[in-house]
């Protein structure tokens, strides 16, 4: 039975819809690398900050502090469940079984989200979590969900019930004309990324429901844990750029902090298989990454380029799978940065028939209301808001990525960090999701 969600929203009650309903609300990748992180860097502390790269939109100003306060204590609140545990001890992901030990799930039957600090600073909230990264980095996706929730339910409550009646019908109207699209495209494989940066819960449940009828075998899954379980589909996801940056902050020379990411590889390898061995190349520059990786990476399943143009990144990948004696044809690429249906198009067209794609569908699916209100207006446009790890061991943590405008970090880390892996592929470019 599908929801009436104008209705829902006119009616909104807190405790019918918390923002985050469970502590599985959250993307399947954070619950692998947590693992990893679990059995090998228990003892690490990490900071995660929220950062709002569109500056212009001051959250403090849009989102009530005292709603985001009882949203995040909410989350605190949340546990493991027993059908939630029972889900993840025995179902299958990848073709594998027990793809989760049986010991850290024990552990995290008594998970609890850790405390938060939270403070105003120039029209944007300054939201930190501090403590062991065993803990720290379950609050990445939950945190954002709220804060872009949150907004959308700002503007929300400023309109009438007919005018969420017209909001929500040209809303799905707009996504089931990108159905109609993508069904096109013979071979399409798709899934759902869209999480982090959700105009709401029961939106993205929506749009979840209407991939799978409307696109069938072709949408292939769901980055959420809560909706694979609650719809009967494939939880996706792999690892993060998170592992890098903080193996790299471990790091005490320059040397150690070039070989970082092959060191997240290599654990990652002693853990999981097949189609989970998949590389995140630009936590430090894709260019850099190629050219220092052991040939043992080429053997991997496939690669995610997330920062660098589709197209040039795919090729870059593609020409350094050939040198290295493999055959694209039996590699998958892994499309996630930003899509929109025109990108989905291009890139599928130019590499369909040389190379296995799959395409990680974000924002510009479950947040997309551009045009879609009766009245003009930006507010409900999404931005670019994410939750990076800022320090480690009290180290500053860097990310410089493919593209300059998503980098994080300090200053003169930042410098030191181009110094050691140089600056070539890296090119400039608007980030709008």
């Amino acid at each position: 039975m599908t929801i009436d969600i104008a209705k829902r929203v006119w009616d909104h009650s807190w405790k019918l819809d918390p923002i985050v309903r469970s502590l599985l609300d959250t993307d399947f990748y954070k619950l692998l690398m947590l693992q990893l992180i679990w059995k090998r860097y228990a003892d690490v502390d990490v900071t995660f900050s929220l950062i709002n790269r569109n500056r212009k939109v001051r959250l403090a100003d849009e989102i009530d502090e005292g709603e985001l306060r009882a949203q995040l204590d909410h989350a605190r609140t949340l546990r493991l469940g027993k059908k939630e545990w029972i889900w993840l001890a025995g179902n299958s992901f990848y073709g594998n079984r027990q793809i989760f030990e049986p010991r850290f799930l024990e552990w995290l039957r008594g998970f609890q989200l850790p405390e938060y600090d939270l403070r105003r600073e120039d029209g944007q909230y300054v939201l930190e979590f501090h403590g062991p990264w065993t803990h720290t980095t379950m609050w990445e996706i939950p945190a954002l969900a709220i804060i872009n929730e949150l907004r959308s339910r700002a503007v929300l409550k400023s309109m009438g019930r007919f005018e969420l009646d017209v909001l929500y019908a040209r809303a799905k109207a707009k996504l089931w004309s990108k159905v109609e699209r993508l069904r096109k495209l013979d071979g399409l494989r798709i899934a759902d990324f869209g999480t982090r940066r959700r105009h709401s819960y029961l939106w993205q449940d929506w749009c979840v429901n209407a991939l799978k009828e409307g696109l069938g075998e072709a949408f292939i899954g769901t980055s959420s844990v809560t909706l694979a379980m609650k719809s009967d589909l494939e939880a996706i996801g792999t690892n993060a750029h998170e592992l890098p940056m903080v193996y790299a902050a471990l790091a005490n020379t320059d040397e150690d902090l070039r070989e970082a990411p092959f060191r997240v590889l290599r654990d990652w390898r002693d853990l999981y298989d097949g189609n989970l061995r998949i590389v995140l190349p630009d936590a430090f520059g894709t260019a850099a990454f190629l050219r220092d990786a052991p040939d043992w990476v080429a053997n991997w399943k496939g690669f995610r380029p997330d920062s660098a143009p589709p197209i040039e990144g795919g090729e870059e990948i593609i020409a350094w799978w050939r040198a290295k004696g493999q055959d694209p044809h039996d590699k998958l690429l892994v499309f996630s940065d930003g899509l929109d249906i025109d990108t989905i198009e291009t890139v599928f067209q130019h590499f369909n028939g040389r190379v296995n794609m799959s395409f990680g569908w974000g924002t510009n699916l479950t947040n997309d209301f551009r045009g879609c209100s009766p009245q003009p207006r930006s507010d409900l446009d999404p931005i670019s808001v994410v939750c990076k790890v800022t320090k480690v061991n009290g180290r500053p943590a860097v990310k410089l990525s493919d593209n300059p405008s998503k980098a994080s970090g300090d200053r003169e880390e930042i410098d030191r960090y181009l110094r050691v892996f140089g600056t070539k592929g890296r090119v400039d470019r608007e980030v709008l999701v």
